[in-house]
Formats: C-alpha cells, sequence, structure tokens
C-alpha cells in the first residue's frame, strides 16, 4: 500500500512467460533505429529502483512501529526518561522501584537543629522509628503519564514534587527533645526587657534582648512540623515562638511616655529667688535624684522621688525660714539685740511647695519664682523687719513707728509689771490681730473667787501677741521711768490717750512690732 502510487506511474512489467516468434527481416534489423528505441530499458531500470526503495522503507516503517509500539508497552508502567520525583532520577523505573528508592533514601532522614545558645545537634530518624509510608502518590503520578508519549522523555524532563509521607514514633520524638541541649537548664537565659536609662546627655530606651528560654512544647510542634515535611534543618533561634520573649520592648508605649516624661523633666529650671540671693534647682540635680539600678535602668519609685522633693524643699526652708529664729536687730538706742519669734519673718508653706515643685518638674518648666510661703516678711538678708517696724524698747520703756526708715510715732509706755510673777511683757517679733474701738479688757479668772481678775474698758484696743495688746490706759500716773517696775501692767503696752489713738489711726497689719529688754 505503501507505494501503490508509485507503481501507477510506472511501465507495465513484461510477463516471465514466453510470447509468439515474429520474423523480422535482416535489412530491417540492420536500420538505425530511433533514440526512443532505448526508452522502455531506462524505465524498467528507474522502476526497479523504486520498488526496491518502497520495500526498503515499508521494512523500516514496520520495524519503527514495532519499536514503538514495544517502547510503548514497556513505559505503561514505567516512568519516562528524564523524569525526577523530589529530585531522585526515576527514569525507567517503575512505582514500586521508585517507592523502593525513596524508602532506601529516608532510611538514612535525619533533622538538623539550630537553637540559641547551643550549637546544632541532630535528631536522627533512626531514633524515632522513622520510615517511608507509601500512599499511593508515586503511583498516581506513573498513571498521569500518556504512554504513547514516551518519546517525550528523550527531549524534555518532567519533575514532580511530591510529600515524601513517613511516620514516626511521637512519644520518642518528645523523649529526644528533653535529652537535647536546647532543653537543659545550664542553656536557659532569659530575654531582658527593654527599659529606660539615661545616657549621651538623655533618657533613651534600651531595647529589649533575646533569650535562650525555651518553650518546650512550642519547640516539639516546631520540630514534629519539620520532620513530618520532609526537613532536613531546623533553625529554632529564628522562630520568636519557641522562645519565653520580653514582656516589655522598645516600642512599649509606656516606655516611650517614660522616656519623653523623663527627658521634659530633664529640662526643668527653676530659679527661687530670695531677695538677692537666687537658688537654681536644674535638670542635673533632679536627675541625681531618680534612681538607677546597677545596669543602668531607670527605677521608677515615686515615693523616692517624692522624698527627695521634699528634703530639697527643706533644706531651702532651713535656709531661708526666719519664723522661730533668732536675729539681730540694731535699736534705736544704738544697741544691738537679738530678737526672736514665731509670729513673724518668712516661712515657706513645705507641702504646698512640694506640691507646686512637683508639678513644674513633670512639664519641664524653666521659671523663676518664690517658693510658696505660709508667712512673709518685710525684706530678705540680715535685716528681715525692713525699714517698717514698730520697736519696743521695754529696757527703756519708749516705742517707736518707723516708716520707709523714718521715725512716725514714738511715745513712752509702761508695760508689764516685772515685781509680780507673769506679768512681765515677752520679748519676741509680733504683727498685729486685730484693732478695736472701744474695748472692755477682760483678765484671766481668779480661781478663788470664780471671777475675773479685771474687766477694763478702754477706747483703743490693738492686739498682737494672744490677750497682751497696745491700748490706752488714763489710769497711769506717768509713763516711762521705772513706773513698770512696781506699777505696771498685766503685760500690756499702756499708752497715754492721745498717743494710743494716733496709734490706733496709723498702726498697718503685717508690720513687725518687736519687744526687748
Amino acid at each position: 500500500m505503501i507505494f501503490k502510487g508509485r507503481n501507477e506511474a510506472s511501465p507495465v512489467p513484461k510477463s516471465p512467460r514466453p510470447s509468439q516468434v515474429t520474423y523480422i527481416p535482416l535489412s530491417e534489423l540492420l536500420k538505425d533505429e530511433p533514440e526512443k528505441a532505448e526508452e522502455p530499458k531506462e524505465r524498467h531500470h528507474s522502476f526497479k529502483w523504486l520498488k526496491v526503495s518502497g520495500l526498503v522503507l515499508a521494512s523500516f516503517a514496520v520495524v519503527l512501529a514495532s519499536a514503538y509500539g514495544v517502547m510503548t508497552y514497556y513505559y505503561s508502567n514505567r516512568f519516562f526518561e528524564g523524569t525526577l520525583i523530589n529530585g531522585i532520577d526515576v527514569s525507567g523505573q517503575t512505582a514500586f522501584e521508585v517507592e523502593q528508592a525513596i524508602a532506601s533514601r529516608m532510611e538514612d532522614y535525619a533533622l538538623n537543629v539550630s537553637a540559641r545558645n547551643t550549637e546544632d545537634q541532630v535528631i536522627k530518624g533512626s531514633e524515632i522509628g522513622y520510615q517511608y509510608a507509601p500512599d499511593g502518590e508515586v503511583l498516581s503520578l506513573l498513571k498521569s503519564q500518556k504512554p504513547y508519549q514516551w518519546i517525550r522523555g528523550y527531549f524534555e524532563k518532567s519533575e514532580y514534587a511530591t510529600q515524601m509521607k513517613a511516620t514516626y514514633d511521637k512519644q520518642l520524638l518528645e523523649a529526644k527533645m528533653r535529652t537535647l541541649n536546647l532543653a537543659k537548664e545550664e542553656t536557659q537565659v532569659a530575654a531582658s526587657n527593654a527599659y529606660v536609662t539615661y545616657q549621651n546627655d538623655q533618657f533613651e530606651i534600651v531595647p529589649e534582648t533575646e533569650g535562650s528560654e525555651i518553650i518546650l512544647k512550642e519547640a516539639y510542634k516546631a520540630v514534629n512540623a519539620a520532620i513530618s515535611g520532609d526537613q532536613e534543618h531546623i533553625d529554632l533561634a529564628s522562630d520568636p515562638d519557641v522562645y519565653m520573649s520580653a514582656e516589655v520592648t522598645r516600642d512599649d508605649p509606656a516606655l516611650i511616655e517614660t522616656v519623653e516624661a523623663y527627658n521634659n523633666m530633664a529640662n526643668t529650671r527653676i530659679t527661687y529667688t530670695f531677695g538677692d540671693e537666687t537658688v537654681v534647682l536644674d535638670g542635673d540635680t533632679i536627675k541625681s535624684w531618680l534612681t538607677f539600678d546597677e545596669k543602668g535602668e531607670l527605677v521608677q519609685d515615686d515615693w523616692s522621688f517624692r522624698q527627695r522633693v521634699w528634703e530639697f524643699v527643706e533644706n531651702l526652708a532651713a535656709q531661708y525660714n526666719t519664723v522661730g529664729t533668732s536675729r539681730p536687730f540694731y535699736t534705736t538706742s544704738g544697741r544691738t539685740v537679738w530678737v526672736y519669734g514665731y509670729a513673724y519673718g518668712w516661712l515657706i508653706d513645705e507641702e504646698s511647695e512640694v506640691e507646686q515643685l512637683m508639678y513644674d518638674i513633670s512639664r519641664g518648666a524653666r521659671i523663676t519664682r518664690e517658693p510658696i510661703y505660709a508667712m512673709t516678711a518685710n525684706s530678705h538678708g540680715y535685716n528681715d523687719f525692713g525699714s517698717t517696724y514698730i520697736e519696743v524698747d521695754l529696757g527703756w520703756q519708749h516705742m517707736y513707728y518707723y516708716q520707709n526708715g523714718y521715725i512716725i510715732f514714738d511715745s513712752d509706755i509702761v508695760s508689764g509689771d516685772i515685781s509680780k510673777s507673769g506679768r512681765a511683757t515677752p520679748e519676741g517679733v509680733y504683727t498685729l490681730y486685730y484693732k478695736k474701738s472701744p474695748a472692755i479688757l477682760i483678765g484671766d479668772t481668779n480661781p478663788e473667787t470664780g471671777k475675773p481678775e479685771y474687766e477694763t474698758e478702754v477706747t483703743y484696743w490693738m492686739p498682737f501677741n494672744g490677750g497682751i495688746g497696745f491700748h490706752d490706759a488714763t489710769w497711769q500716773e506717768y509713763f516711762g521711768g521705772d513706773r513698770y517696775t512696781y506699777a505696771g501692767s498685766h503685760g500690756c503696752i499702756n499708752l497715754p490717750y492721745y498717743a494710743a489713738a494716733n496709734l490706733y489711726d496709723i498702726i498697718q497689719y503685717g508690720v513687725p512690732i518687736i519687744c526687748f529688754y
């Protein structure tokens, strides 16, 4: 059938049987024959060549077809040439042979385990009963081939990735995990939290650090997944779920807020003024009030910090309070005396000042101010009386009222009777309580009679020390001199009527009243 077309075009062959003899004259034989007489011979040779060639080709085609059929049958249960499964060359192998190769390869399975703070260790398949478990996937891949396409394997590669499933004893794996160095107590280093410290002239966050304190349950899960996935290496060090992590990290909002607050605090500069003197509280001093541990971590101890603030305010008070202290006073008579008293002077309100200072520090204030006072005086420095005060010289029995350094009032007086116990006028520094006109002065109750020792009406009353004050005393025969040594008052400063009236008009609240002998 293959050569049908060529036979139709070839000359018809002569029959091999004998035909009838025909006589031909010699003259005819000697005649020149035309050139076309040779044509039948050429056609005969061409036909023979074509016939041979056709037979050869037909035979070759039959051989090829037979070979193709044989190979198709061969690859009906074998993988094509150029086939790789999980990197294994399985060319020409049956599914069973491939599974045997995979099983042989998996016999030597081992998992290399990397962990923090330890050298790599190996879990061998033989230690956990590891073996190949065929699941028919190789056979499925084989069946997906079309056997008649076997020739493609010689011209192109086919690669397949399949999960080479295996079985192993999970209890053996768990037991093996406990023997690894990563699970030993001596390799467990706790993670450290991020913290605030002071360095490079500012408060900064020192980042957290990773530890090697392992969560064995999570490590087991990771290793189990690696073995199930036929992995040959697992890096537990890069898996944060496997290790105990720091509770406080560098991006913790509270930590960031702390850094901002303390840097703001370190920017504080408060200048206290005390007359011509100043005391500066700056960030360096405030920083010295903070507590840091041995590694430089800021320890937020609010109670301790508040105590340092209290100490600072107490030092200010000890240095600049004059209430309750003795200070020198230069008298009109030319003497220098030391006067003492609780009723006049500078007195810092320590509790209020501590609260104000805490607030100023928290907002990083840069201000100049006075401390908060519970009591104030006329001036700071050597003499807090200033140039406006009332001087009562009990020894000379005379008083003066200075205003801006000038005497605006003076008078002889009669003070408490020093001849009678408890009647002498006390020394000290005081200020006016109030003034009243008229007033009735009532003495202490006499325990024998149950009645006041006296009830005296006065026109002008100006108390400054308990029941002691200035008032008119029309009953006194004279003022000044030694009258107070035998006919003095119960402690008050007695004045002539006109002097008491004058003083009542000009006396001011807050003016220091200095009494001395």
